[in-house]
């Protein structure tokens, strides 16, 4: 289970349920939504599919604790064609 909790305009703390609980706070600067979402979706349904994203690579203990979304490209490049569709 994913829960996102708008911090400020651009910070968003995500709650990770799983075999163990984990905290992740989350930057997204607006050009960089505009520019996955076209502003279609709340940003923090982007936060969501990110994490989404994510999960189904990684486990949530292996999620950074702290990072600005951009940095997800760095470990899989598919990242934005693939968050892109999917909204």
């Amino acid at each position: 289970m994913i829960t996102v909790e708008t911090i400020d305009e651009q910070t968003f703390k995500v709650t990770v349920a799983g075999q163990s609980t984990t905290t992740h706070m989350v930057t997204v600067e607006p050009a960089y939504y505009q520019k996955l979402t076209g502003g279609l979706v709340p940003i923090e349904e982007l936060v969501k599919r990110s994490f989404e994203f994510l999960l189904d690579r990684e486990s949530n203990t292996s999620i950074l604790t702290r990072f600005d979304l951009p940095v997800i490209g760095h470990y899989f490049p598919e990242y934005e064609g693939t968050i892109s569709k999917k909204i």
